[in-house]
């Protein structure tokens, strides 16, 4: 792996979306998001800035399309549905967030679903945006069906992930961003590139048979966290998104290539409507402290609250670098020529750090 500056990261993504047809807030939104995930997530989730070219080939056969409308189809002043007409997922997402956390000020409780979206990320992008503003967020989505219900071996909802994040008073917010499947393909295949068995409980092979075996998995589908839990919590994501807002559900996400019809929910909830913020916070970091305090177990050196391993990512890549797979690399490099990209990605050196 080679670590690279954040700073020309940021600018070649920006410059590289601007290139693909996004429109400007697009691009920030969009390559923001894939900065974000790429500070905070291990290489293994699949997440950041090795999407780029997969993106650039889904908007050059018009399977998502920049400056899709973005539509209020209803409205209320806690509530809000929306049509993201196959539009990137990313941005109508972080519009929908922005829209609940404004009713939230107002109602002390907002809530966006939104239909007819595509992909949209990483859950914590969205989140996020709340205990910025005073505000704790939720973010819901449905997705394609790669998880099997308990009982079953064939795929039927999503690894539908949450991500809900909240205010403290600790440097970081807490936050809490999960798939609902105990793992996904991206930490399967990334085990298979490192001749890794994975653990049992992650997926099954297509005759339903539980394997250690990554290659024998890809091909299956995924199990859900807790066995049958998970599986409840995954349906009922599909619920609250898919099925309240008149978009896809179970199957349909997916589906047809050129109608993703993935769904997501959006909430902010205003701090202020409850107590003070600085009461709240200091509430938190009160919680957190005697989460922080428990006696270890064997074997464990602390213990860590929601959101502060990837605080200290995000921490350690801004101050030695970004690290990227070299393959990654080289074909951002190759996707910038194509492009036409004239920022340059600035090496900082080799990623030393055994810590992802």
């Amino acid at each position: 792996m080679t670590a690279v500056t954040q700073e020309s990261l940021r600018a070649f993504v920006l410059e590289a979306l601007r290139a693909m047809g996004l429109t400007e807030e697009e691009a920030e939104i969009f390559g923001g998001a894939l900065v974000f995930s790429e500070l905070r997530f291990h290489p293994g989730h699949g997440q950041g800035v090795k999407k780029l070219r997969r993106y650039q080939e889904r908007f050059a056969h018009g399977l998502i399309e920049p400056g899709a409308p973005w539509e209020l189809v209803k409205e209320s002043p806690a509530l809000a549905l929306v049509d993201a007409h196959n539009g990137i997922g990313t941005v109508a997402a972080t519009r929908a967030m922005r829209l609940a956390i404004e009713k939230a000020k107002v109602c002390g409780i907002g809530q966006v679903v939104v239909r007819n979206s595509t992909h949209f990320g990483s859950s914590a992008v969205h989140a996020c945006l709340a205990p910025e503003v005073g505000c704790v967020g939720i973010a819901f989505t449905n997705a394609g069906p790669e998880m099997a219900p308990w009982g079953g071996r064939e795929g039927v909802v999503g690894t539908n992930p949450w991500g809900i994040a909240v205010p403290t008073g600790l440097g970081f917010p807490a936050v809490l961003d999960i798939a609902l499947t105990t793992a996904g393909k991206g930490m399967m295949q990334w085990h298979a590139n490192e001749g890794r068995p994975m653990p049992l409980d992650w997926a099954l092979t297509p005759e339903g048979e539980e394997t250690d075996d990554p290659n024998a998995a890809m091909a299956g589908a995924l199990l859900g966290i807790g066995t049958y839990k998970g599986y409840g919590l995954a349906f009922m994501t599909d619920v609250l998104t898919g099925v309240i807002g008149g978009g896809g559900y179970g199957l349909t996400p997916y589906a047809d290539p050129k109608k993703w019809d993935v769904s997501h929910t959006l909430i902010a909830l205003d701090i202020e409507w409850f107590m003070p913020l600085g009461e709240f916070r200091r509430r938190m970091d009160d919680f957190a402290g005697m989460v922080k305090s428990r006696a270890l177990r064997p074997g464990f050196d602390e213990i860590l609250i929601p959101g502060e391993q990837e605080a200290r990512r995000v921490a350690r890549k801004s101050e030695r670098g970004v690290p990227l797979e070299n393959g990654v690399l080289g074909d951002l490099r190759d996707l910038g020529v194509e492009l036409g990209v004239g920022a340059e990605i600035v090496e900082v050196g080799p990623w030393e750090d055994a810590t992802l």
